[in-house]
């Protein structure tokens, strides 16, 4: 376990659909190994004592819903280079995986979610917070076409939820955190100027 001191850590937040995993995939894809992607996603709560009916009954868009104080912790040791085992969550069963995925230190970590520039534990950890804006009306054809493509929800459920939990949750959460935002990119992967400094950043940092 060595000191790792030099670690640039980026924050990217935004509403769900507004792109901002898109700049996290591409981002690592352009740099490799130099480039780690924590999802906040993962350190959604186990929800092991419900049944699959109560799992799906869940508010996933408010911070109650994480475990941020492990994530936090995990990042505090990445930048202390050490490694760490970082949960996996499973959207289709609504609850977190009996994996792991084993994180060694890199140069950049990337750290994605609805809700990390809500939580100042997270913030204060990042040297550049990020929130990708994007339309409301994309955002939620984005997630309709996501969840019933690659979740195998329903039209119905999808809209159910956006509506109960997604989108009052967004408004109380998710948008007021964008004041934390060093950077506010509007339409996120797709806003090819702003990835580009991005990019010209990490490059920077990383030395090559």
């Amino acid at each position: 376990m060595g000191t790792q001191t030099d670690m640039l850590i980026i924050g990217i937040a935004g509403g769900s659909g507004s792109g901002k995993s898109t700049i996290a995939r591409l981002l690592a894809e352009k740099f490799g190994d130099a480039v780690t992607v924590m999802r906040h996603d993962d350190y959604y709560k186990a929800q092991h004592a419900l049944t699959m009916e109560e799992r799906a009954l869940q508010n996933y868009d408010c911070p109650e819903a994480f475990d941020t104080a492990l994530m936090a912790k995990h990042i505090e040791m990445l930048r202390a280079g050490q490694a760490i085992d970082c949960p996996v969550y499973d959207y289709m069963i609504h609850d977190r995986t009996e994996e792991t995925r084993h994180i060694e230190p890199t140069k950049v970590l990337l750290i994605d979610g609805i809700l990390v520039l809500a939580d100042e534990r997270l913030r204060s950890l990042m040297d550049i917070r990020i929130f990708v804006d994007t339309d409301a009306d994309i955002r939620i054809l984005r997630r309709i076409r996501r969840d019933v493509n690659k979740r195998q929800r329903t039209l119905e459920s999808v809209m159910e939820q956006y509506l109960t939990t997604v989108k009052p949750m967004h408004e109380m959460y998710v948008e007021p955190s964008k004041k934390f935002a060093n950077l506010i990119i509007p339409e996120g992967g797709h806003n090819l100027v702003a990835l580009e400094m991005l990019e010209n950043r990490i490059r920077n940092h990383i030395g090559t």
